[in-house]
């Protein structure tokens, strides 16, 4: 297929949305409902293109991994001009925006974890993405927290991960805002108590 007359910005929107066509089939069928003309028609994108940017399931999988997490990368990004705390502060309360709490991102979650424990490929590619996130919230920890040492932080910021992900699955089964606003608070006092 011929795309060099297509300009940039239009390749990257069709990349975009066959990605966005392999994370709705994921989120609704797991990995049974992913193959090359599913993602097609959910895209609303001729075959040949699915095949042109993407050589085979594996490879629309990892890019959705991959997708995914930019995405993780941009809940703990440092926000340049705010006080560390408060970057903290709204990097804790991004995991629980509405968005994220929807039945589709949840079980889209469930079922990344789930290609993460059962391929070797994904695995690796899902470990990664956990320490780029877990570094990232490290960070913004150690910032708010300098007399954290690196290592103070990057325990904090895997226990917060536990309570975020408790907070999903809760989530999952019934949105209990009182409960949400509580795992909230919990990750906050986690990330701001005082050094031992």
């Amino acid at each position: 297929m011929d795309t060099s007359t297509v300009n940039p910005s239009e390749q990257v929107g069709r990349q975009s949305r066959i990605l966005e066509a392999v994370l709705d089939l994921l989120s609704r069928h797991g990995i049974s409902g992913v193959n090359m003309r599913a993602v097609a028609r959910e895209a609303g994108v001729a075959l040949g293109l699915v095949n042109y940017y993407y050589e085979d399931k594996s490879s629309l999988i990892r890019a959705a991994l991959h997708r995914m997490d930019e995405h993780d990368l941009m809940l703990v990004a440092p926000e340049p001009g705010s006080p560390p705390d408060e970057q903290l502060r709204k990097a804790l309360r991004r995991v629980a925006a509405a968005e994220l709490l929807t039945t589709r991102y949840l079980s889209l979650r469930l079922h990344l974890w789930a290609l993460a424990q059962a391929h070797e490929d994904f695995a690796l590619i899902n470990a990664a993405a956990f320490e780029r996130y877990l570094d990232g919230l490290a960070t913004l920890i150690g910032n708010a927290k300098p007399e954290l040492s690196r290592d103070e932080c990057r325990e904090r910021a895997a226990d917060i991960v536990v309570v975020q992900n408790g907070m999903w699955l809760t989530a999952l089964l019934g949105v209990d805002n009182a409960s949400i606003q509580r795992s909230i608070t919990r990750t906050e006092q986690i990330a701001f108590a005082a050094s031992r």
